[in-house]
C-alpha cells in the first residue's frame, strides 16, 4: 500500500530538496508535506508563510543560475550529520583528550549574536570555545508556487492561485554577501581579543561571489593565527540526492574583514563574560554526536516567506 503512495516527478522542477528529501526521488509527498519535519532539526520546520503560520514551507534547496546548480536557501540545511561542527574541532586550541564537546546555541556578542558555539567542556565547565555562524542564499519573491506546481505534479490537490506568481524567484546575492560581512565586522574583533576562533560557514558559491564582489585578494589560504576562519562547503550530487562537503577553507583576522568593506570595528568584552554565558547555557547543550539533535537558538534568523 504504501508503494502506490510514492510518486515519481513528472518534469522538471526548481525545487532541489523539499524537507530535507531531494525531490528526484519517489517519495510519499503528500505524507512528507503533512508531517512539515526538518530532518536537520529532528522538528518541525521554522520556516512559515505569513499568510498561513501554521504552513511551513519546506524548501531546503532551490536549482538555480545560469549553470543550474543546487543552492541552499535555509542555513539549517548545513548542520546535515553535524559535519560543519566536526571540521571546527581543530580550532579549539585547549581541547584535550578527556574533554566532552557540546553544542551552545545562541550566544550574545557585541554586534549581534552567534548562531552556535562548539565547546570543550570538562567537569561542566568551559574550557574552550569556537564561534559558528550559518549563512545560506536569501531570496527575493517567493518560492511558494514553484513548492505547489511540484506538489500538484505529484496528484496533491493545491490551490490554483498558490501555482502562480507575479515575479519569479530570485537570490539575493548583493544583500547576502554585504549584511553577513557587516556582521562579521561587528562580531570578529570581540573573538580576535579573546584570542578565539569565529568561523563563517556557507557555501561555495556564496564565497565565490564575495570573492569576486568585494576586496578579497588578501585573503589567501588558511593561517592558524587567524580570528575568522571561512568554511565553504558543496552539495556533493550522491545517488538520488546531495551530500554536505568541505571544498575550501579561508582565514583572515580583523583587518582583513575591515579591508574587505572599508569599514572598522572596535568592539570588544572581557572572556569572562563570554565563559559565564557559555557555562549557563551548558544545561540545555547537546553532545555533539554524528547525525545526533541540535538545539536551536532561540532568535531564529529565518523570515517569514515572502509573498510580495
Amino acid at each position: 500500500m504504501q508503494a502506490a503512495l510514492m510518486t515519481k516527478p513528472t518534469q522538471a522542477t526548481k525545487i532541489a530538496e523539499l524537507y530535507g528529501l531531494p525531490t528526484v526521488q519517489p517519495a510519499n509527498w503528500k505524507a512528507i508535506t503533512a508531517a512539515q519535519q526538518c530532518p536537520f532539526l529532528n522538528r518541525k520546520c521554522l520556516k512559515n508563510r505569513k499568510s498561513e503560520p501554521a504552513i511551513t514551507i519546506g524548501t531546503c534547496t532551490m536549482i538555480y543560475g545560469r549553470e543550474p546548480q543546487p543552492v541552499m536557501i535555509c542555513p539549517f540545511r548545513l548542520l546535515e550529520r553535524n559535519q560543519i561542527f566536526t571540521d571546527c574541532i581543530h580550532l579549539l586550541k585547549l581541547h584535550e583528550p578527556g574533554n566532552e564537546l557540546r553544542i551552545v546555541a545562541e550566544l550574545a556578542v557585541p554586534g549581534g549574536s552567534i548562531d552556535y558555539c562548539l565547546v570543550s567542556t570538562r567537569g561542566g565547565r568551559p574550557r574552550d570555545f569556537v564561534g559558528i555562524e550559518l549563512q545560506t542564499l536569501d531570496t527575493t519573491g517567493t518560492v511558494w508556487p514553484e513548492r505547489q506546481r511540484f506538489l500538484k505534479q505529484h496528484g496533491i490537490r493545491v490551490k490554483r492561485r498558490d501555482t502562480t506568481a507575479s515575479k519569479p524567484f530570485g537570490m539575493n546575492w548583493k544583500m547576502t554577501a554585504k549584511t553577513i560581512l557587516v556582521q562579521l565586522n561587528h562580531k570578529i574583533a570581540t573573538f580576535e581579543h579573546l584570542s578565539k576562533r569565529l568561523v563563517l560557514v556557507l557555501q561555495s558559491p556564496l564565497l565565490a561571489y564575495m570573492q569576486r564582489q568585494f576586496a578579497f585578494d588578501h585573503i589567501q589560504g588558511v593561517r592558524d593565527g587567524d580570528a575568522m576562519h571561512f568554511h565553504a562547503y558543496e552539495l556533493r550530487k550522491e545517488g538520488a540526492g546531495y551530500i554536505l562537503k568541505l571544498k575550501e577553507r579561508i582565514s583572515t583576522d580583523t583587518a582583513g574583514i575591515a579591508m574587505s568593506l572599508g569599514l572598522q570595528a572596535d568592539t570588544k568584552v572581557e572572556l569572562q563574560a563570554i565563559l559565564e554565558q557559555i557555562e549557563a547555557k551548558l544545561p540545555k547543550s547537546t553532545l555533539l554526536r554524528v547525525g545526533g539533535p541540535v538545539p536551536v537558538p532561540e532568535i531564529v534568523e529565518i523570515e517569514a516567506e515572502d509573498e510580495s
